[in-house]
């Protein structure tokens, strides 16, 4: 791609958030929406499960905010949680006018008042709208449709931000903002400046900062990384969700057994048979993720086992093979029929409740520039995250950030030649990528070791020696030789790592998703964000 005109709208992430934002903005500007590799690789595109929302008379707004509350341990911003809770059937009657294809009831049309909803871990009711197991996947392709049909709206693949351009960076006076990014053409190796009135994050989550997650490979943290180098405030990044269930089979990558498996009845044991989730919880195996994780965790050191093991053996093969298809299909190919056999299974990190900390609008604290979907940190989730409450929270403020997008963009301008190009200086190309391949391995290795489900003082100061040494590494790798997508993730790795480890030193109790050895109980003391800023270090 040549380099591209200034837009009214830049967004990084081609997820449900970037898309659907784009959609309900492109009416009234000029969208460019960026994408490290094909559209269609997203977080988005993996979710199995569902969107959590209101749709039953047996239900109700104030049971899913509690259930919300309960599972977030005392940090979520209950403003937030009724805000994006009381808009969910809204969300829900959009994605069907777009052309979603939820399951419905039983001979019932597939509108909002007669779908088929699912229960899931740490909610009281069935609330779960979903596309059998493969909800994330029909939303990106109807979503995707949309966006390549819409002559407002241009979609570059291939193409990798590099960081946020502020007028702080580019020595414009008039107060500090984002006014777009620099971007890696991975086809051609330039770095293209791409200026726009608002900038929006939607680069997803950071997953891949552990050695094992359910997450794509792209999902290295882009986005909170970004936001932090540019000055925006950054909140909660000790809270890491580790989902409880990942299949166990060396040749399953990163395979997720979704939580509706244990929602339709599916019972965790161990090797010898033993359902143990009664001694954990009252819920038992639809307690809350941060409790299932550990107990899970829990269970398997004091066994030396390798895995635990989900029991649906109970099913129909009928029942199976409709509501879980791409499950029933993915472990048979493994071996694993999952009306007769057990399904191996371990936690592996998930989703990130911390991230770039925005207003009710989608807004972070640096002016015009927004983040939506896990890049961000709202409010929702508190100290654990509630299943597929994030599908619906991605929802609820992107449409919330293109409203304040359309009121703003009038008042906006670009500054245009004022902002510099990319200088690339004496960069040359590097013939040792192994480096990068040494570092990301060493830094996903000691962050399970020593920042995964169970954390303590000394392993938390470990991971942050071990995090100073390979930044001095990279940095100094990065600004002498030109940049690959592999080295830009490098670093933002590098970033989000440090953030959350630098997050959960300063929390000193457990909470959610946050435990410690060395503080193992709740401390009302620190019930409160954890905020970082670039000033920190």
């Amino acid at each position: 791609m040549s380099q591209p005109p200034a837009l009214d709208v830049l967004v990084i992430g081609s997820g449900i958030a970037g898309l659907f934002y784009s959609l309900s903005v492109a009416d009234h500007a000029r969208v460019g929406i960026i994408t490290k590799r094909s559209a269609a690789e997203s977080a988005t595109s993996r979710a199995q499960g569902g969107i959590a929302a209101v749709l039953s008379h047996e239900d109700s707004f104030e049971e899913h905010v509690q259930d919300t509350l309960t599972a977030g341990a005392g940090l979520c911003n209950e403003k937030v949680v009724r805000h994006v809770v009381e808009r969910g059937p809204k969300m829900i009657e959009a994605l069907v006018a777009l052309g979603v294809d939820f399951d419905a009831q039983e001979q019932k049309s597939n509108s909002a008042d007669h779908l088929e909803l699912g229960r899931e871990g740490g909610h009281g009711r069935r609330r779960i709208v979903h596309h059998r197991d493969a909800t994330g996947r029909e939303l990106e392709r109807v979503l995707l449709a949309r966006v390549a049909a819409h002559p407002n709206i241009r979609l570059f693949e291939d193409h990798c931000a590099v960081d946020v351009i502020t007028t702080e960076k580019a020595g414009i006076p008039g107060g500090h903002r984002a006014i777009g990014a620099y971007v890696l053409d991975t086809r051609t190796g330039k770095i293209l400046k791409i200026l726009s009135k608002i900038t929006l994050l939607a680069s997803g989550g950071n997953g891949k900062v552990y050695l094992y997650t359910t997450n794509p490979d792209i999902s290295t943290g882009d986005g909170m990384a970004m936001g932090y180098r540019a000055g925006a405030a950054i909140r909660n990044m000790e809270f890491m969700q580790f989902h409880p269930t990942c299949l166990y089979h060396p040749l399953a990558k990163s395979f997720l057994i979704s939580e509706a498996v244990r929602g339709e009845g599916a019972i965790l044991r161990t090797r010898d048979g033993h359902a143990f989730m009664s001694g954990y919880h009252d819920m038992a195996d639809l307690a809350p993720r941060d409790i299932v994780a550990r107990a899970i965790d829990t269970e398997l050191k004091r066994s030396g086992d390798d895995s635990v093991f989900l029991d649906a053996t109970h099913w129909s093969p009928k029942f199976a093979l409709n509501r879980f298809p791409t499950i029933s299909e993915r472990c048979l190919s493994f071996g694993i029929d999952i009306t007769k056999d057990q399904i191996p299974v371990v936690p592996a990190a998930h989703y990130c409740c911390g991230g770039v900390h925005t207003d009710i609008h989608g807004e972070s604290s640096l002016l015009n520039l927004f983040a939506v979907g896990e890049v961000a940190h709202t409010g929702l989730h508190g100290a654990n995250r509630l299943a597929s409450n994030s599908l619906l929270e991605a929802l609820v403020f992107a449409a919330a950030a293109s409203e304040a997008t359309q009121k703003r963009l009038p008042s906006i301008d670009v500054p245009g030649a004022q902002v510099p190009d990319w200088e690339e200086g004496e960069a040359t190309e590097s013939d040792e990528a192994v480096i990068i391949t040494q570092n990301w391995d060493e830094i996903r290795h000691f962050m399970w070791n020593y920042v995964g489900i169970v954390r303590s003082d000394k392993r938390l100061e470990r991971a942050r020696r071990r995090i100073e040494l390979l930044q001095d590494e990279i940095t100094q790798y990065y600004w002498d030789f030109k940049l690959t997508t592999d080295l830009i993730e490098l670093r933002n790795l590098a970033v989000v790592a440090r953030l959350i480890i630098d997050a959960a030193q300063k929390r000193q109790e457990s909470r959610g998703l946050h435990y410690t050895v060395d503080f193992p109980q709740r401390n009302d003391l620190y019930q409160k964000d954890t905020l970082l800023c670039r000033s920190d270090g």
